[in-house]
Formats: C-alpha cells, sequence, structure tokens
C-alpha cells in the first residue's frame, strides 16, 4: 500500500491518496490570517480505517510548520479531532 499526503493550494485541499486513488480529503479557505477547514471526505470504501484522522494530522501539520494562520475548524470531524488532541489547540488562537 502506497500513501501519499499532498497539499494542492490550488483547488484550496489537503488529499491522502492510496495507491494513487484520492481517499480522502480536507477542503479549506483562507481568511484573513485564518484557514478554515471546513469540510473532510473520505471515500465511502476506505471509510472506517482513520485515513480522515491522517489527512487532518497531515493539514494540521503543514499549517503550524509553514504559515502563521490559525484554524478555524468549520468540519465537524475536524472540530472532534480537536478535541481529542488538546495539545493542539494553541492552533486555534495563534
Amino acid at each position: 500500500m502506497d500513501k501519499q499526503f499532498a497539499h494542492e493550494p490550488e483547488n484550496k485541499r489537503y488529499v491522502l491518496r492510496i495507491d494513487g486513488q484520492i481517499t480522502a480529503v480536507v477542503d479549506y479557505s483562507i481568511l484573513g490570517n485564518a484557514i478554515s477547514f471546513h469540510r473532510t471526505y473520505t471515500a465511502p470504501p476506505q471509510r472506517g480505517h482513520g485515513y480522515a484522522g491522517e489527512i487532518v494530522e497531515y493539514a494540521v501539520n503543514d499549517v503550524e510548520k509553514t504559515t502563521e494562520f490559525h484554524i478555524v475548524p468549520m468540519c465537524w470531524y475536524v472540530d472532534e479531532w480537536f478535541q481529542a488532541h488538546s495539545d493542539r489547540a494553541a492552533l486555534l488562537t495563534r
């Protein structure tokens, strides 16, 4: 199994591909000094394997390392991810 994570700024999304197929996506919008994650999607046959969590973690790590944005979790999944990873909460207000 070949996993590839990517940031596609031209499409305003983060993508996880497995064996070349899009498996999970986080869509975003940039609003001033904030990045709003507004949709998380996992392909139906791939649900239940933790791929949404993996792509959210990748996106959060990328935002933290490469920008000064604070994160606005508009998607319920991203909101729950931050609740489960309270050690990352500073990204919500930086």
